[in-house]
Formats: structure tokens, sequence, C-alpha cells
């Protein structure tokens, strides 16, 4: 029992030690992706979709197939129906214009039958089979796009988190200088070589740092929760991103964004499939094949010739029908398409030119921001030599407390253009991507 015991904590422990490792490992932004790819719910709902739209297309081909159904009714009749019938109808010397009342038939009346429908042609039926499959493809489309935005919301995410992570990094190596420099102050002012003011002023730069910090720690977990949400994971697990930021120097393409332009196309192909079924209601017939089967019964309930008779009766046929006139309803649908389609045409001519305005900022926004990047960071360490050439000097009695506190703030002031920088790169890098149609690049 006792060997059991420990083979059980040992196993916890180990347990509990791995789950710490896996809560501490950074995930990358290919990892994040693929989870999203699983449990990203926008994403299962366009999955949905898709199928739903598959099973539209099923039922419109299904309208190909016979349709079968089996009637029966059961009438008495408390009255039977009367007809007039012509007196000379049994007696040829009574004058004509003289009729009698008759009443026909039996109080009950039984029919059976099975009934067959199948359509031979039926111009409204190949049009929806064709219009369910161009919004099937539609749909597919409209998904890539779902992706491609949920690849951009998580990178965009992922890409805050890893600044924040830098400007916690930047931050506490400032907290770090700010407590040294509060340090000598404090032994400058017991050496009776600082005021009590310096010091002050000191302490409050290290609680306006931490105070920094704690904000920027919580920007920290809302954005981590963010990504969480979008990657459909729980808010209660950890993660952490890798800090170090990818800034790739992608080749420029040529291409725009392809798939917007697809949709507007598949949505084009939809419209004059639409206008090409209206038009051919118009003028082409229906054709069906119709046929039944079945039985007809006949009963009497008063004596003494009390009696139920069932007769078959049965056939088959074919049914034409042709629009002659429908109060221009057609006509009314028809002209609505064309606009629908001439509006069509003008978005995607709209989007084609917005796209290549947007292209061309960001390519440009790209190119500015990689040079500002390689500036700034030779400004943050020339800034660090500075900072630390001035506390030296602080230090030997040649600078004083306000020379350090400029340095340190022209320290920051470059360690917070470096980050806007690596920002407005890494927008203009993705923003160029999805405009692009290469942001399905980023998963690989």
């Amino acid at each position: 029992m006792l060997v059991n015991t420990r083979k059980l904590i040992f196993s916890l422990i180990v347990l509990s030690g791995w789950n710490v490792a896996q809560a501490q490992e950074a995930w990358t932004l290919k990892q994040c992706i693929d989870t999203a790819q699983v449990h990203n719910k926008t994403l299962q709902i366009n999955r949905n979709n898709i199928s739903i739209s598959e099973q539209r297309k099923k039922e419109a081909q299904a309208n190909l197939i016979p349709k079968v159904t089996a009637n029966a009714d059961y009438k008495y009749f408390m009255e039977l129906p009367t007809q007039l019938m012509p007196m000379n109808a049994l007696n040829p010397q009574a004058p004509e214009g003289q009729f009698r009342d008759l009443q026909f038939g039996v109080p009950h009346n039984i029919n059976a039958n099975v009934q067959l429908a199948m359509p031979l042609y039926n111009p409204q039926i190949y049009g929806a089979i064709q219009s369910t499959q161009i919004a099937k493809e539609l749909i597919e489309l409209q998904f890539q796009k779902s992706e491609e935005q949920v690849l951009f919301d998580i990178t965009t995410l992922y890409y805050n988190a890893q600044i924040i992570v830098h400007q916690l990094a930047f931050l506490d190596s400032n907290i770090a200088n700010t407590e040294k420099l509060l340090k000598n102050m404090q032994l400058l002012k017991d050496q009776l070589l600082a005021k009590g003011s310096d010091v002050s002023k000191v302490k409050l730069q290290a609680e306006q740092l931490n105070t920094q910090r704690q904000n920027v720690n919580n920007k920290l977990i809302q954005v981590l929760n963010a990504l969480k949400l979008n990657m459909g994971i729980s808010l209660e697990q950890n993660i952490t991103v890798v800090s170090e930021i990818q800034q790739e120097v992608s080749l420029e393409s040529n291409t725009r964004n392809v798939l917007e332009l697809k949709i507007i196309q598949k949505q084009n192909q939809l419209l004059h499939s639409d206008l090409k079924t209206l038009n051919q209601s118009r003028f082409l017939p229906s054709l069906n094949l119709v046929a039944s089967y079945g039985t007809t019964g006949f009963g009497y309930d008063k004596k003494p010739n009390n009696f139920l008779k069932f007769y078959p009766i049965g056939f088959a046929g074919i049914q034409l029908s042709y629009p002659l006139f429908n109060g221009t309803v057609t006509q009314r649908k028809i002209n609505q398409k064309k606009l629908e389609i001439t509006n069509n045409e003008l978005q995607s001519k709209l989007i084609t030119e917005k796209n290549d305005m947007e292209v061309e900022n960001a390519i440009r926004q790209k190119t500015i921001a990689q040079s500002t990047i390689t500036n700034t960071e030779s400004q943050i360490a020339l800034a660090k030599t500075i900072y630390d050439q001035t506390v030296l000097q602080q230090k030997q009695g040649t600078a004083s407390l306000t020379d350090v506190l400029l340095a340190d703030n022209a320290l920051r002031e470059a360690q917070q253009n470096y980050l806007n920088a690596v920002i407005d790169f890494l927008k203009a890098d993705l923003e160029l991507k999805k405009l692009t149609g290469s942001i399905t690049s980023i998963k690989n």
C-alpha cells in the first residue's frame, strides 16, 4: 500500500509539472491559427452553411424524381346531388324545354387512389438546380472569406500581444534603471550630497512606471482573452505568445484580392442564372407525366337493397402547361434582376479601384515603417548609451538629476517610437497580405 501511494503521488507530481509546463509554453502564431481552424465558432457556422447549401442543391434535384401520393376520402350525402334531365330523353313525344329533377347516386361514396406525377420538362426546376449549384459555390467562397477574416483577426491580436510583451520588457528595464537611480539618490542624500526633493522626484517616476506596467499588463490580459475567444478555447486556459517578432520582408505580389472579386463574379453568375430562368418561364411550357390508379366505392344502407361495391379506376397522361399572361409579374422581376446585375458590375469595378489604392498605400506605409524601425533601433542604442553616461556623470557630480531624467525620458521616447514603427510595419504587412489574397500563407 505504501509503494502504491508513493507511485500515485509521484504520478500526480509529474502530471502537475507537465500541466504547468504546458501552461507556460509560448504559443506560436501557427498554433493559434491551427486551433482556430478547429474550434472557432464562426468557421463552424460557415461550414454548416456549406452543408445547408449542399442539401438545398439536392432538394432542387429531388424535384425531378417522380412524386407518388396516396389519397383517400369518404363522403356521406345527406342529400344526393340533383340533376335536371330533359323529359324527351325518355319520352320522345315530350315537348322540348321541359325537365325533370332527378337525384343520382347513393349516400355512401368512398374514393382511394395512388397518384404519380413526374416532370418531363420544367424550366423553373432546371433553373433552380443551376442556381443552387452556383449558390453553393458562392457560400464556399464566403467561407474562405470568413476564414481569411479569422486569420486576420487572430494575427492582429497576436501581433498586439507581442508588442505589449516588448513594451513590458522595456518597462521592466526602465523600472530597474529607476530603482538603481533611486538607490544612488538615497545614498547621496544620506551623504548630504542630494536634496530630499530629488529623491522624491525619482520615487515619483518609479511609482509612475509601476502604475504604467500594471496598466500595460492588464491590457495584455485583455488582448490574450480576445485571442483565446477567437481561437475558440476556454478563457481559463493560460497562454503566452512568442516574444520575438518576425519582420519578414515578403516579395510584393502583383495580384489583388482575387477572393473578393471571385465572390462578386459568382454573385453575377447567380444573377444571370436567375434572369435566364425568368426568361424561360415566360416562353417555355412545362410538361408533366401524370398517372393515377385507384378504386371508387358506392354504398347503400337501406333495406332490402343495402350494398357496398367498389369499381376500379385508373388513367395515365401528359399534362402541358403554358403561361399566357400573369399580370406582368415576371417582367417586373426581370427588370429587377437587370438592375441588380448592373449594380453588381459597378460594385466589381469599385472594389478593384479601391483595392488598387489600398495596396499602394499599404506598400508605401510598410516601406516607411521598415526604414523607421532601423532608425529607431539605432536611436534606442544611442539613448541607452547617453543614459548610462549621464548616470555615471551624475555619480561623479558633473551632471544633475534633471540631466538624468531627461536622458531617461529620451530613452523611453526612443523605445516608444520603435514600438510604434513595429506596429505600423506589422499593420501594413498584414493589410497588404489581406488585400493581395495571400493572408492564408500565414498559417503555413
